[in-house]
C-alpha cells in the first residue's frame, strides 16, 4: 500500500510498551511483537488476509531485552515493507534475522540496562534521599525513564531507518562505551554513597553500624554476582539491611 508513516511507527513504539504483556513459556514476547508489528502490516498490506498470515507468522516464539526491542522492530518493519514490495526476503529469512537481532540486542541490552542503568538511576535516588529529600524516588524515576522511555520511542524509527545494519560495528561500539560510562559514574556514586553513609557530616557512625553496613554490603556484592538476583530477593535484603542499620544507629 506505501511506505510507513511517522504515525505508523509512534503507534508501533507506544504498543512495545505492552510487549510482555502476554509472556509465555512457549512464545515468550512472540504475541506481543505480532501486536506491536500489527500497525505496520496493516498500512503495507492491503489483503486483510494477508495481514493476518504475516501476524501469524510474526506470534512465532521472539525473546529480547524488552526496552531494545523498539530497533528490532523497526528493523523488521522495514524488511516487510521491501518484502511487501516484492523486494525483500521471504518468511525463513525474516524469521532468521528476528532471532539474530533478538539474541544480539539482549545481550547488549542486559547489561546496559539491567546491570548498568538500573544501579546507576538507584544509587542517584539513593544519594539525592540521603539528605533528606523526597526528590530522591524523583530524581530516580526520571534518571531511567528519560533513557529508558527515550530508546522505546525513538528506536522504532533509528531501527526502520537503518535496516539490519542498526546492529552493526559502529553502534556495538557506541553501546559498550555508553555502558562503559555508567558503570564508571556508578561506581563513583556508590563510593560517595558509601562514604556519605559511614561519616555523615564529617562524624563517623558507631562501629556496630559500620560492621553491620559493610556485612550488608558484602551480601548485596556476593548476591549481585549470581545470573539474576531477583526483584524480591533484592527487596529482602535492602530492608533487612536497613533495619539493621536503623536499629544500631
Amino acid at each position: 500500500m506505501g511506505r510507513l508513516k511517522s504515525r505508523d511507527l509512534w503507534r508501533m513504539a507506544l504498543r512495545s510498551l505492552f510487549l510482555q504483556a502476554t509472556f509465555n513459556y512457549e512464545r515468550q514476547q512472540g504475541l506481543g511483537w505480532a501486536w506491536a508489528l500489527q500497525p505496520a502490516l496493516e498500512r503495507l498490506y492491503a489483503d486483510p488476509v494477508e495481514v493476518r498470515e504475516r501476524l501469524a507468522e510474526h506470534t512465532a516464539y521472539f525473546n529480547t531485552q524488552p526496552t531494545l526491542a523498539s530497533l528490532a522492530l523497526g528493523a523488521v518493519a522495514a524488511l516487510e515493507e521491501g518484502r511487501a514490495a516484492g523486494e525483500g526476503p521471504d518468511a525463513v529469512a525474516v524469521a532468521r534475522i528476528k532471532s539474530v537481532l533478538g539474541s544480539s540486542l539482549a545481550a547488549l541490552g542486559d547489561r546496559l540496562f539491567w546491570f548498568t542503568l538500573r544501579p546507576f538511576a538507584a544509587l542517584l535516588g539513593v544519594l539525592v534521599a540521603l539528605g533528606g529529600s523526597w526528590l530522591g524516588a524523583v530524581a530516580l524515576w526520571v534518571c531511567y525513564n528519560l533513557f529508558h522511555l527515550g530508546v522505546r520511542f525513538l528506536g522504532v524509527g533509528w531501527g526502520y531507518r537503518a535496516g539490519t545494519a542498526v546492529l552493526d560495528l559502529a553502534q556495538r561500539r557506541r553501546f559498550e562505551r555508553l555502558t562503559g560510562a555508567l558503570a564508571l559514574s556508578g561506581t563513583m556514586l556508590a563510593g560517595v554513597t558509601t562514604a556519605w553513609l559511614l561519616v555523615p557530616g564529617g562524624e563517623p557512625r558507631p562501629l556496630v553500624f559500620q560492621a553491620v553496613f559493610a556485612a550488608g554490603l558484602g551480601l548485596g556484592l556476593v548476591a549481585a554476582a549470581r545470573p539474576r538476583p531477583s526483584p524480591t530477593e533484592w527487596a529482602l535484603g535492602v530492608g533487612a539491611l536497613c533495619v539493621a542499620a536503623t536499629w544500631f544507629r
